[in-house]
């Protein structure tokens, strides 16, 4: 179990790790959970969602269950309560439909299909590139490190600190601009990591 005490630090540990459920208070400093619920399943995150607000309107419960919240708590509750709703929850399994696919830019994945097109045009990938590129159009405009890839991408099976991700990310440009791609979308952000972006970062190296 995680623990995250702002709304953009549990929006990130939803999405870099996998929970059976996630409970979710509406009152959260820097982004709330109605935002917090949103950004999830925008970036395909299915897992079920258990809102807790202190707000009894119903257009409060409405709007948090339009984010895509999969049930509401209304707090003060019954500890007995928010167990019995969580295996609810955790039984009903991951029955959301989300949209298949990531865009961004030209960029667009399928992870119903695992196809890939740029500008159009489809793009050949392996398995392990169709992988990295996924990771980086989940956290586009986000810096990702060679940790998190090496957790996420090749299931922590190589030393962060060599130049595998290096090697990949190349073999991804080359071939996102054999597709048609003019200007380069993934940047290598010096000491920090990979940024996927349609502009060019202060910091860019490649």
């Amino acid at each position: 179990m995680d623990l995250a005490e702002d709304g953009m630090t549990g929006e990130r540990l939803a999405r870099d790790e996998s929970f059976d459920a996630i409970v979710l208070d509406v009152l959260l400093p820097g982004m709330d959970g109605f935002a917090v619920c949103r950004s999830l399943r925008r970036h395909g995150v299915d897992t079920p969602v258990l809102m807790l607000t202190a707000r009894d309107a119903v257009p409060d419960r409405i709007k948090g269950l339009d984010a895509g919240a999969d049930d509401y708590l209304l707090k003060p509750f019954a500890f007995d309560e928010l167990l019995a709703r969580l295996r609810a929850l955790t039984r009903r399994g991951r029955t959301r439909q989300l949209d298949t696919t990531l865009t961004y830019g030209p960029l667009v994945l399928d992870t119903a299909s695992h196809t890939v097109r740029a500008a159009g045009q489809p793009v050949e990938l392996s398995a392990t590139e169709y992988r990295l590129l996924e990771h980086l159009l989940r956290h586009a405009e986000t810096i990702v490190s060679r940790e998190q890839l090496a957790d996420h991408v090749w299931g922590g099976e190589y030393d962060p600190f060599s130049n595998v991700a290096d090697v990949y990310i190349g073999y991804l440009r080359r071939k996102l601009r054999t597709a048609g791609l003019d200007a380069p979308l993934i940047h290598t952000v010096r000491g920090m990591g990979y940024l996927l972006k349609t502009s060019r970062p202060e910091g860019d190296a490649a």
